[in-house]
């Protein structure tokens, strides 16, 4: 397949352009700058000019393939609002091209907002008053003829080059000389691996979309105070109890996800697409040096 990537040189979507070419299939990712088309030709990928902004590009790019997944987010929280509503419409314009075809379209969403406090499946739809838009979107998209999907992925999607939650876990933890968690911390985190990740992608892709929705979620809950003992190990501080009033004086504005119990299952989508996690779980990677580089 001729698959367009958007994202293509992040964290989750770099090991997503791996595994398709490894698989076999043509890839081809969208890069904004110099530097980013210069990421994607090395990870053996052909380059399309564009940004999430640019949607005569997208749409041209969705065009010229057999299937699009959407990896690209704009994750500065401190404009979230505006990042929910570029990712909104850079989907539209990813669907207006593949409206009446069947060639599959799949999104990027998570489970951490989908149902605290209980095990969270493939069966459950997202609020339409989520602040992320895009299973909404790719929703309304299928209502239109656009064989859309949605893959959410975990609260970490971990591994080397991770810069996403843990890192600022272990940040926090540097900061203030402590590593923390919320009472008695056994609010549970699901994880994967982000190579087991992009297989999801993948297969999802090859099955022609045939679900809705995917978790690309490879253990079910990890409890928080497991992840701060191994980073309070790794660093040499001590590993604290905060009280749910403590904890925004200590993880500031991350005190909410720090606070999260989110356990997800994927057992639809391994029966459906026959897969199954191979690589570490979130604890023995994030117990390696490449965690804690300074």
């Amino acid at each position: 397949m001729r698959v367009f990537v958007t994202g293509a040189t992040g964290f989750v979507g770099s090991a997503v352009v791996r595994d398709l070419i490894a698989a076999g299939h043509s890839v081809t990712g969208l890069a904004r700058t110099d530097e980013g088309a210069a990421a994607v030709t090395a990870l053996g990928a052909e380059v399309h000019r564009g940004s999430l902004e640019d949607h005569t590009s997208l749409r041209s790019g969705a065009a010229a393939s057999d299937g699009v997944l959407h990896l690209a987010f704009n994750h500065d929280f401190s404009k979230f609002a505006d990042n929910c509503e570029l990712d909104r419409r850079a989907i539209l314009a990813l669907g207006e091209a593949l409206k009446g075809s069947e060639r599959p379209l799949i999104v990027t969403s998570g489970v951490a907002l989908l149902a605290p406090g209980r095990l969270a499946t493939e069966d459950d739809a997202a609020a339409r008053n989520f602040p992320r838009v895009s299973e909404a979107t790719a929703e309304d998209l299928r209502e239109r003829g656009v064989r859309a999907g949605i893959v959410r992925l975990p609260p970490t999607t971990h591994g080397e080059g991770d810069h996403g939650f843990v890192p600022r876990l272990i940040a926090i933890a540097r900061e203030k000389g402590a590593a923390a968690y919320i009472g008695d911390g056994m609010n549970r985190w699901p994880a994967a691996h982000r190579v087991d990740a992009a297989r999801v992608y993948r297969l999802a892709l090859e099955h022609g979309v045939s679900a809705r929705r995917y978790h690309a979620i490879a253990e079910d809950g990890v409890p928080f105070k497991v992840i701060a003992e191994v980073i309070g190990k790794r660093l040499g501080v001590p590993v604290v109890s905060k009280s749910a009033d403590e904890a925004e004086q200590h993880f500031g504005w991350f005190a909410r996800f720090a606070a999260i119990d989110v356990p997800a299952s994927s057992a639809k989508t391994r029966a459906l697409l026959g897969w199954a996690p191979q690589e570490k779980g979130l604890i023995e990677d994030l117990d390696q040096p490449y965690y804690f580089r300074a």
